[in-house]
């Protein structure tokens, strides 16, 4: 069975990163033989739909599980499709959070556990800090 936890770095003693979308690796690793597969995830710095591509590229990757810290909800909706199972774990490297799966210590979920659009950063919200929606142009954004 395949098995693929985000990750910071490639290759099984990397740590985990927390984002699934805009996460730097997917480590896929065979459970039995421990055999692991980096792949550099491309959908990272994408405008938009980083979680769909990036639930498209494990699925294509044929892993049957995913192991990461949080997952919004259309990669979550993509990989239910694709019968990717998902496992919500924190902390510790890409083998760690393995042998918690294969202990059984590892929660599944059918579901977002974030809010669209988090792993974006900025924090700034939608108008960038430019006034919002409105754009400054006066009372509830209409032109005067």
């Amino acid at each position: 069975m395949k098995v693929c936890v985000t990750a910071t770095g490639p290759g099984v003693e990397a740590p985990m990163d927390p984002r699934f979308g805009r996460c730097a690796y997917f480590v896929i690793v065979d459970i039995d033989s421990m055999l692991a597969e980096s792949i550099s995830n491309s959908s990272a710095s994408a405008a938009s739909g980083a979680g769909i591509q990036a639930a498209q590229t494990i699925a294509n990757a044929g892993a049957a599980a995913l192991i990461t810290g949080n997952i919004g909800p259309n990669a979550a909706e993509t990989l239910k499709a694709a019968g990717v199972k998902v496992y919500l774990a924190s902390g510790g490297s890409v083998r760690e959070a393995l042998e918690r799966f294969k202990n059984g210590e590892l929660p599944e979920t059918s579901s977002a556990s974030v809010q669209p659009h988090s792993g974006m950063g900025g924090g700034m919200g939608r108008g960038g800090g430019r006034g919002g929606r409105g754009g400054g142009r006066g009372q509830g954004g209409q032109n005067r």
